[in-house]
Order: structure tokens, then sequence, then C-alpha cells
């Protein structure tokens, strides 16, 4: 899998009184998104947590926003691993409406120790599936 889709609809809540999508909610689409694709390779970051003392947090993101997204709309978010190293892994995501790139950013991700929010290298086995996955 190179890539990630995931499916969005937009609800009320996700919009102004104009119908308009805040531009707040692309990062939490985006988000969803992430959090899928780990969880279609079988892993779970609530367990990554408890078991490993991990978590995943976002360390920066470059986005730009291109065309709105309204109240209804059937969004498809996809996301793309560019990059990864030890303690960090950075994702293409963009998001279409149909064939309309309405919004696209650079997500980089670290590697936390749960406790001390301190670097700590990605586990093998999420390497592993991340590196058959691209």
């Amino acid at each position: 899998m190179k890539e990630f889709v995931w499916p969005i609809r937009v609800y009320y809540e996700d919009t102004d009184s104009g119908g308009v999508v805040y531009h707040s909610q692309y990062v939490n689409f985006m988000e969803r998104a992430r959090t899928e694709w780990l969880r279609a390779l079988g892993v779970e970051q609530s367990t990554l947590r408890q078991e490993q003392g991990l978590l995943f947090a976002v360390h920066s993101m470059q986005i730009n926003y291109r065309r709105p997204a309204v109240f209804n709309d059937l969004l498809q978010v996809i996301s793309r691993l560019q990059k990864r190293s030890g303690a960090s892994i950075v994702f293409e995501q963009s998001i279409y409406r149909g064939e309309e790139l309405l919004c696209d950013a650079l997500v980089r991700v670290a590697s936390l120790n749960a406790e001390t929010f301190r670097p700590k290298p990605i586990p093998n086995f999420i390497l592993t599936e991340l590196h058959s996955d691209c």
C-alpha cells in the first residue's frame, strides 16, 4: 500500500455558519487518516502507549489550503509516506473532493517516550510494516 485513502464526510459541526469547513478541521481529517492507516497495519496507538511507552506527536506541518470544502461533501484524505527515520515519519497528505485538490500538507510525526516526551526510536515491527507497505 504505497498510499492510504480514508473517506471523510463533512458534517455540520465541521463548518462555519456559511457551511464552509473551518481551516483547523483539515488538520483533524489528516490526523484521522494517519490513525486509520496505522490501524490498517495492525498498529493501535493506545496499545503502543500501554505496552511500549510510546506515542506519536506532530512535530511540524506545512499546509496549503487551495479550495474550500463545504457541508455534506464527501472527501478523500490520501496519505503517503515520504520519509522515515529512527524516531520520525514524514507524511504527504492531500484532501480531495472528487478530482479537485482542496488541501495538502507535509506532516512530520515524532515518536516519543510517553512519560518524558523525549524522542524514542520507532519499534522495528512498525518500521517493518511501513517498509513493506512502501
